[in-house]
């Protein structure tokens, strides 16, 4: 981002101190009195005041109709500043960077500079971007760092030393955090008996093969408050996420055990309905359960599936490929914008039949189902299980549209399988999903996303549960 003045950013660092209550408004520009306001304001600094352009400062991004300008006004409507941010690529990858930060004069000692570098940051993350950047003149570089900037680089922008720096988001940590990272501790106790926690190999696995068979077992539960929200999709999510699992270890579904609680006899018939839907279509029998009435809202449901091969999460090593397949169409399940993404609702038995088998027919050496920590999260558990790191080519991940690249790699995906190989392994056709290479697993621990001008930035640092290697 230009800066003005670095005492248009002092506050930050303490040097401009107010107990009065902030007396402008930051907000997308409302019209083009604003969006001409905010222009002139650059003119006069950037091209009078500082001799950075000549004549003008417009360029690509002024002309993208992505760019977000932010606005800061007094409260008579004076343009006071203003920051525009972009996505860096075509398609929008989650890249962005925010540019031409610009304060009047008669502004720079009320905050309004921090104040627009920390609406443009929230903008960014509130939009799904994992990657937001900025060139900063380096006289600023000090209060930035202040705001919590880190610099990457010592870089020269129309012969004026600038400083590349980034917003650190840490979106996909949090998730994981959140999910995943109290298990190795929690489950530490069921350890002590022989085979817990799954047989040498399969420790933390999508199912586990059940001693002396060709059975292979999952279970998941749905959380109470989405039971009590939506209790037809939950009923099919019930299926949904364990199918997936037996999938992950590509073993064919035989039947389902069901668990439901429910406080009255309407809520529990729509839970069962779901399920019962969900049976049908994957053409998977619920052989039996436990149900029960006037007790709050509880749902889990165990998959039982066959294979003489299971497909473990941790049969890969470093240098193996990873690929994603993911039915990347439908759209956001009502009431979960950005958190569900239904694909499977809207196939038939012949297309969900196609998705389930896909692992079994591939056979790669390591698989998992991409759940509730999201894309990023699920290469991070296969990566521990194989006791390795894992890179993603952000720009290689297939996604849908109507999802920005933040969204998808950490929301539940409907379908979608993280597969590693070989690099010469062939892959089996994929029904209606969209398979593409995405990443490799490496000898870092954790989870890096790569860029397509090559840098990386991290989105796990080390370890997703803490159970270790499979």
């Amino acid at each position: 981002m230009y800066a003005t003045d670095v005492a248009d950013l002092a506050g930050l660092s303490g040097t401009v101190s107010s107990t009065e209550p902030a007396k402008f408004l930051i907000q997308p520009f409302a019209d083009s009195g604003q969006l001409d306001a905010y222009r002139r304001l650059r003119r006069d600094i950037f091209v009078a005041e500082q001799g950075l352009f000549a004549g003008s400062d417009h360029d690509d991004v002024d002309d993208d109709p992505r760019a977000v300008v932010l606005i800061a006004t007094a409260p008579d409507g004076t343009v006071l500043g203003g920051v525009r941010l972009a996505p860096c690529t075509a398609p929008d990858i989650g890249w962005w960077a925010g540019s031409r930060l610009v304060v009047s004069a008669s502004a720079r000692a009320a905050g309004v500079g921090p104040a627009l570098v920390r609406a443009a940051c929230a903008h960014a993350e509130s939009n799904g971007v994992l990657r937001f950047d900025a060139a900063v003149q380096k006289a600023n570089e000090e209060s930035f760092t202040a705001l919590g900037w880190i610099r990457r680089a010592d870089i020269d922008v129309h012969g004026a030393p600038h400083v590349a720096m980034y917003w650190p988001i840490d979106r996909i940590e949090r998730l994981v955090s959140s999910t995943k990272a109290l298990l190795a501790g929690v489950l530490a106790p069921l350890k002590a008996q022989p085979l817990g926690l799954g047989a040498k190999g399969f420790r933390g696995d999508d199912g586990v093969p059940v001693p002396g068979s060709d059975i292979i077992a999952a279970c998941d539960a749905i959380i109470p408050s989405m039971v009590d929200r939506d209790p037809e999709w939950a009923g099919w999510c019930a299926a949904l996420v364990n199918l997936n699992d037996l999938s992950a270890m590509g073993a064919h579904a035989v039947g389902m055990l069901d668990s439901v609680g429910a406080p009255t006899q309407s809520r529990l018939t729509r839970i069962i309905r779901g399920l019962a839907n969900a049976s049908a279509a994957w053409q998977v029998p619920v052989l039996g359960g436990h149900t029960q009435v006037g007790v709050p809202s509880s749902l889990s449901v165990t998959a039982l599936g066959s294979t003489t091969h299971p497909v473990r999460a941790g049969g890969a090593s470093a240098g193996d490929i990873l690929t994603l397949t993911a039915d990347v169409e439908g759209g956001w399940r009502r009431g979960y914008q950005g958190q569900q993404w239904d694909s499977s609702s809207r196939r038939n038995s012949e297309e969900l039949s196609a998705l389930a088998s896909f692992v079994a027919r591939t056979a790669p050496r390591a698989a998992k189902d991409v759940s509730m920590t999201g894309l990023a999260g699920t290469v991070g558990m296969l990566a521990e299980a194989c006791g390795t790191g894992a890179v993603l080519d952000v720009a290689a991940v297939p996604k849908p549209d109507a999802a920005s690249m933040g969204e998808w790699i950490t929301c539940f995906p409907g379908f979608a399988m993280i597969t590693a190989d070989r690099p010469d392994a062939q892959l089996a056709r994929s029904g209606p999903a969209v398979s593409a290479r995405c990443g490799e697993l490496t000898d870092i621990p954790g989870v890096a996303l790569r860029w397509p001008d090559g840098i990386t930035t991290s989105a796990v640092a080390t370890t997703v549960t803490g159970l270790g290697e499979a």
